[in-house]
């Protein structure tokens, strides 16, 4: 705009003094800055682009290729286009990365009338997530660098990689375990199909408990005793919270956090009994959904920030999957897994207010934790005396700060995390810990302290 007022205005200082070469000069100026403002337009307006990606879902390690065409729909060639396909920033430079890039996502091209032009890369899966590839962002403008265009293409695809899943070894029936089916403490709930014996009537007794052989054989009432309940399967409750997941040791603490979970509840699937899963973890999807991106820019820096990502969400409701039997249920968790993000929102204990009334009495609750907060050991200690049965699983740090499969690697007590876990020891609260992925296969039959 500035050079459009300065032609103007030299324009009429040279009609005023009669001025001829000025006046054809700036005619000539100001014919270049509308014809170049008009051609960066078309090139701009013409270009139509297609993005592939041949895979939607992913494992860890597995490679994804990606295919941008563009294809110029007008006759008028477009002498430079300066293409980038948006990825995550966050997790190409996180070290280390959780996705590496085989290939170029930007490129310098030069497209002709009706001709189409590709731009190829793969993308390597480092860590489990969602992942959005695209949307492209599009430059191009005038040869004199007059006039530049910023345009915004494509809808992006997304790529869900799912968390990895490790298998339970040594399983021990009648080891004190989280998962499968033990025996409540307290007579809160009473199984008719699980006879304890028999006693005589007593006062209170529904006539559905008598049992009238006895009754008939001693000649006085007799009433049935039935077994406590059971307990089978479990809620996975995960405290995803970014406080509880120091900046040392990320992404590995929530990345094993959530491996942690993702085998659990496989294992119980295969065993055929109920699992849910509760969380105050964001949903990738749900984020993406919110934030959306913005078509077209005039400058580069603003287009980027079109299709940036927030840096806090406050997500104020919880993400629930219920307790059920099925074996779709362990595929809903695993899909939850894989696009759940650390949150700024509900802390631990407010997840569980949020929720108590959704927890089924019936299946074990197991709280994976990635630190322990007095808060949250009152919290779990709560859960155990309204009559839950409730094992915590600590996520800890090896001597060097981050989990290691390396058996040489000894445990260091990280910001005093033995005296953390001695808070729901006192709360009665049955405690267990992992420090690397080797530890989770063994975790059925491994307690941090004997009872």
């Amino acid at each position: 705009m500035r050079w459009i007022l300065g032609a103007i205005a030299l324009l009429l200082a040279g009609i005023a003094l009669q001025l001829g070469l000025l006046v054809f000069a700036m005619y000539a100026l100001l014919g270049v800055i509308f014809m170049s403002r008009y051609l960066a337009k078309q090139w701009i307006e013409c270009l139509k682009v297609d993005r592939s990606v041949n895979r939607s879902t992913a494992e860890i390690g597995d490679k994804v290729a990606v295919a941008v065409d563009i294809e110029n729909r007008s006759a008028i060639p477009v002498p430079w286009l300066l293409l980038e396909d948006a990825l995550p920033e966050e997790a190409l430079t996180l070290r280390p990365p959780r996705l590496k890039l085989e290939g170029r996502r930007m490129g310098l091209l030069q497209v002709g009338g009706k001709a189409r032009k590709s731009l190829l890369y793969q993308l390597n899966f480092a860590m489990r997530g969602y992942y959005q590839i695209g949307p492209l962002l599009l430059e191009t403008g005038d040869l004199f660098g007059l006039h530049r265009r910023f345009k915004i293409v494509s809808e992006p695809k997304y790529v869900l990689v799912y968390p990895k899943v490790i298998p339970l070894i040594g399983y021990d029936l009648t080891s004190r375990r989280p998962i499968g089916e033990i025996r409540m403490s307290h007579r809160l709930f009473e199984d008719p199909t699980r006879l304890a014996g028999v006693r005589e009537y007593q006062r209170g007794d529904s006539f559905n408990r008598i049992h009238w052989k006895a009754t008939a054989r001693t000649g006085k009432l007799h009433s049935r005793v039935y077994d406590a309940s059971c307990v089978a399967g479990m809620t996975l409750v995960l405290d995803f919270h970014r406080e509880m997941y120091p900046a040392r040791g990320e992404p590995h603490r929530s990345e094993l956090a959530i491996t942690t979970v993702a085998s659990l509840a496989n294992a119980i699937c295969q065993m055929g009994q109920q699992v849910g899963f509760i969380s105050n973890g964001r949903d990738a999807a749900e984020r993406i959904r919110e934030e959306g991106h913005r078509q077209e820019f005039r400058t580069r820096d603003a287009a980027k920030v079109g299709f940036g990502e927030l840096a806090e969400n406050t997500r104020l409701r919880p993400i629930v999957i219920e307790t059920r039997r099925g074996p779709e249920r362990f595929q809903q968790i695993r899909e939850q897994l894989a696009r759940l993000e650390l949150t700024d929102g509900l802390s631990f204990s407010e997840l569980v207010a949020e929720t108590s009334s959704r927890l089924p009495r019936d299946a074990t609750v197991v709280a994976v934790l990635g630190d322990v907060t007095t808060e949250t050991a009152i919290t779990l200690g709560n859960l155990r005396r309204s009559g839950f049965a409730v094992t915590a699983i600590v996520v800890l740090f090896t001597n060097e700060g981050l989990p290691s499969d390396e058996s040489s690697m000894r445990f260091r007590d990280a910001d005093g995390m033995l005296d953390k876990i001695g808070r729901l020891v006192a709360e009665g609260v049955d405690v267990r810990h992992i420090d690397n992925e080797q530890a989770i296969s063994q975790l059925c039959s491994r307690q941090l302290i004997g009872r």
